[in-house]
């Protein structure tokens, strides 16, 4: 379980596929020693929930299996590039965010940024399976960073971010054009999956 409050940042080191699909995943990780994780920890990375399986120092390995690579950014991801780290949270720790799994739901491309106060508008196309499960001022975890919709509708929605969410996490650095990890409330999730049960069976 994560919190969506990101205070690392780590650099991809190799992201190599494997012959029977999947992909090798070797991330040089901020907060190492501070977190003493091990392997079969979880780690959180762009908001994937991915096991720790080795451990050389600060760099951090995993296996990325088929079905993350679909529905995630993790295979674009090249060496030198920097995501977001957060830890799973551990029992007494401040929430600060709120739930996230690190199940990404989908991968989706920002369509615009614009300033905004002192921080930026960020719009993002809206999947066609997601749409019922993305509300104004809902949460919503991007990149794995705990947001608010500021609005939606169709398909897009936008997100306002500050200027410390610009400055601590990479979507500082996502352009137009860019994919991104997009995981729905869990709650919103739970409800959707409730009600289509039972229009399928009142039907």
């Amino acid at each position: 379980m994560f919190s969506g409050i990101i205070g690392y940042r780590g650099t991809v080191v190799s992201c190599e596929p494997l012959a029977g699909g999947g992909a090798s995943l070797r991330v040089r990780c901020e907060g190492v020693r501070e977190r003493g994780p091990a392997a079969k920890d979880s780690i959180a990375v762009d908001g994937v929930c991915l096991t720790v399986t080795a451990l050389e120092g600060d760099v951090v390995a995993f296996d990325v299996i088929p079905e993350t690579l679909a529905r995630t950014t993790l295979g674009e991801r090249v060496a030198g590039d920097t995501v977001n780290i957060e830890y799973a949270i551990r029992a007494g720790e401040p929430l600060g965010g709120h739930f996230v799994y690190g199940h990404v739901d989908a991968a989706a491309r920002v369509l615009a940024r614009t300033s905004e106060g002192q921080g930026e508008r960020m719009k993002i196309e809206l999947p066609p399976a997601l749409r019922s499960m993305i509300a104004e001022k809902a949460f919503v975890a991007i990149d794995g960073a705990s947001l608010t919709v500021a609005a939606a509708a169709g398909d897009w929605f936008e997100i306002a971010l500050i200027p410390e969410t610009l400055a601590r996490t990479t979507l500082g650095s996502r352009a137009p054009g860019d994919r991104v990890n997009v995981e729905v409330d869990p709650i919103a999730r739970y409800v959707h999956h409730v009600i289509l049960s039972l229009s399928n069976v009142s039907s």
